[in-house]
C-alpha cells in the first residue's frame, strides 16, 4: 500500500532535521518511509491523508508493560507493591485461562491504537496468546518468557519455551524478543546467569524490574549477598544491553555508577510508581548522567491505563516539582523518551523511533484543533502537557493504517 501524508506539521525526532517543520509531505511505500519533503507528487493509487494543521510524529514506544493486566485495572488502591502482588494479583493470575490472556491483551492493544502507542515491550506469561492478540491488531510487540525462580529447573524450562517462540515467530516482522527476568528479588543468581548467557548467545537484551521499592532493594541485597543492587549489574550485565524498569530506589552514588555502564536503559513508569507508593525515580540525574531513559506505563493494574501522553506529563512535572527547578526536563527531552529513546532501549532504533527516509512507517497524527490544545504557543509543551491519547486521530504501524479519524480499522 502507498500512503501520502500531505501538509503535515512534522516532529520527526530525527536529529539531522529541524525539530519542527511545517507543510511537509511524507510518502510511505509498503511499510517504508520513502520520501520526506514538500510538495510530493505521487501515483494516483496512493492513499492520501490530509494532515493540514495537524502534527505528524513517530508512534509512541512503551518500554515496560504487562498487556493482559487490563483485567486488573483499578484493583490496587491502598496496597503496596508486595502486598498487592501476593494478596491480589498472584492468586488470581494462577486461575487465568488462555482466553483471558488473549481477550485482555486484545483490549490493551485497542487502547494502544486509540492513544498513539505503536510499540510495546511486554512481560507476562502465556506469551503465545499475547502474541496472537498483538498480531490480530497490528501492534508492534517485543516480548519474552518471564523468568521467576519457582523451581530448580525454572531457567531451563523458560529458555526452552523462549527458543520455541523465537522459532515459531521468526518471520513476523512485528514481533521481537528479549530475555525477561521478572526481577533480581524473585530470581536466584544461577538462573539469572543462565538467562544472561542465553541473551548473549542470541544477541538479545535483558528486560527486568529493578529497585522498584525499598523492600525489593533489601531482597536483592540478601539474595545476592551484596551491599548494593548495582553490584549485580556491574558483575553480570556489563556485556549486554539491559532495560531496568522503574529504578526508583537508587542513590546518587548508585546512579553515578550506573551511568558508567553505556549498555543500560531505564524504563521510567511514574504513574505506577506513585500509585504503589514507591516514590519518584531521579530521572533528571539519569539524564544528566547520559543514561538512556525511556517511558513505560506498567500494567493497567498499577498504571491505570496505557496513555503515554499522561505518562509524559507526569514525567516532566514530577522532576520539576521534586527538584524545585522548572528548567528540569524540557518538553522535547520528554518527547525523546517516548519515541527515539524507547527505540534505542529496545534495540530497534535503526527501524523505528523517528520519521526518517528508509525507516519503517510507525507514525501517528495528532489533532491540535481542540479545546485542550488551543492556542498553540509552544508545540512541544502543548503535546507533553495538554495532549491526551484522544487527540490522536490516526495511527499507522508498519505502514498499515490501524486507526483513521478515530475509527479503528482492524478487525
Amino acid at each position: 500500500m502507498t500512503i501520502l501524508i500531505k501538509n503535515a506539521n512534522l516532529i520527526s525526532m530525527d536529529s539531522s532535521r529541524e525539530k519542527y517543520e511545517e507543510n511537509i509531505d511524507i510518502l510511505i511505500n509498503d511499510n517504508i518511509i520513502e520520501k520526506i519533503e514538500k510538495n510530493i507528487i505521487s501515483a494516483n493509487d496512493a492513499k492520501i491523508i490530509d494532515a493540514t494543521g495537524k502534527i505528524v510524529m513517530p508512534g509512541l514506544i512503551n518500554t515496560h508493560s504487562h498487556l493482559p493486566m487490563s483485567i486488573f485495572r483499578e484493583t490496587i488502591d491502598g496496597f503496596g507493591l508486595q502486598e498487592w502482588l501476593k494478596e491480589k494479583i498472584w492468586p488470581i493470575e494462577d486461575k487465568l485461562t488462555s482466553e483471558d490472556i488473549y481477550d485482555a491483551t486484545y483490549l490493551s492493544c485497542m487502547e494502544m491504537i486509540k492513544t498513539g502507542c505503536t510499540t510495546i515491550n511486554d512481560m507476562y506469561f502465556m506469551t503465545d496468546y499475547i502474541i496472537k492478540a498483538a498480531l490480530k491488531t497490528g501492534i508492534r510487540l517485543q516480548t519474552t518468557k518471564t523468568l521467576m525462580s519457582s523451581s530448580s529447573d525454572s531457567a531451563k524450562i523458560r529458555l526452552e519455551e523462549l527458543e520455541k517462540l523465537m522459532d515459531t515467530y521468526k518471520n513476523e516482522e512485528l514481533i521481537s524478543f528479549n530475555a525477561g527476568i521478572h526481577g533480581l528479588y524473585t530470581t536466584n543468581e544461577e538462573d539469572t546467569k543462565e538467562f544472561i548467557e542465553f541473551a548473549k548467545k542470541n544477541n538479545m537484551l535483558v528486560h527486568m524490574h529493578f529497585c522498584e521499592n525499598s523492600q525489593e532493594v533489601q531482597d536483592i541485597r540478601r539474595n545476592y549477598n551484596v551491599d548494593s543492587p548495582i553490584e549485580v549489574i556491574e558483575k553480570y550485565f556489563t556485556k549486554i544491553p539491559v532495560i531496568l524498569a522503574h529504578s526508583v530506589k537508587l542513590t546518587d552514588e548508585e546512579l553515578e555508577r550506573l551511568s558508567r555502564l553505556k549498555n543500560v536503559s531505564v524504563s521510567h513508569c511514574p504513574i505506577s510508581n506513585l500509585k504503589l507508593g514507591c516514590g519518584v525515580a531521579k530521572i533528571q540525574k539519569m539524564v544528566d548522567g547520559k543514561i538512556n531513559v525511556s517511558l513505560g506505563t506498567d500494567g493497567q493494574g498499577s498504571g491505570s491505563n496505557l496513555d503515554m501522553f499522561e505518562t509524559m506529563k507526569f514525567t516532566a512535572l514530577l522532576q520539576k516539582g521534586i527538584n524545585e527547578n522548572p528548567k528540569n526536563l524540557p518538553a522535547f527531552e520528554v518527547l525523546k523518551m517516548a519515541t527515539i529513546n524507547g527505540a534505542k532501549a529496545l534495540g530497534l532504533d535503526e527501524k523505528i523511533g523517528s520519521i526518517k527516509e528508509k525507516k519503517i512507517a510507525d507514525i501517528i497524527i495528532i489533532n491540535t484543533n481542540t479545546e485542550v490544545m488551543q492556542p498553540v504557543n509552544d508545540i512541544f509543551s502543548d503535546i507533553v502537557y495538554n495532549a491526551k491519547g484522544t487527540n490522536v486521530e490516526t495511527t499507522i504501524v508498519n505502514g498499515k493504517i490501524l486507526m483513521e479519524n478515530r475509527k479503528i480499522e482492524v478487525e
